[in-house]
């Protein structure tokens, strides 16, 4: 199989992917989530999965609504992200503002396309959120 994302650099992707999560303005999201993934984009989250852009643009918006937009947590990565061939793994985590302590945390699972968009999107959580 040709991988045309050999010079691909994926911690810019790691960073816009960060990013997203943390975008308050709904437009935006959007044209960053038609960047990022791929039209047929699939996000694997805690026994759901989101097809296409516009589900993946709900889930955006409904975590970033649910977390993000009160001022509670802001979406950081770990600085831990790596890549072998088509697939990008890193450390995607929700801390407070404030002091940076991490809230939640999980392994998140990239696997692109051709393109260096994103086709498969698998978060996987290793520190789970406590209950308020």
């Amino acid at each position: 199989m040709t991988n045309t994302t050999t010079s691909f650099d994926h911690t810019l992707l790691v960073e816009d992917y960060t990013t997203l999560w943390n975008e308050p303005d709904a437009e935006l999201r959007r044209r960053a989530i038609a960047a990022l993934w791929s039209a047929g984009g699939v996000e694997y989250v805690e026994g759901a999965h989101f097809a296409g852009l516009d589900e993946l643009d709900a889930r955006v918006a409904e975590a970033h609504n649910a977390f993000v937009a009160s001022g509670l947590y802001r979406a950081v990565n770990a600085a831990d992200a790596r890549r072998h061939g088509d697939l990008v793994l890193f450390t995607l985590q929700l801390a407070t503002p404030d002091a940076g302590e991490i809230a939640w945390a999980a392994r998140v699972f990239l696997l692109l396309g051709s393109d260096g968009r994103i086709r498969e999107d698998y978060q996987i959580t290793v520190q789970a959120l406590a209950v308020q």
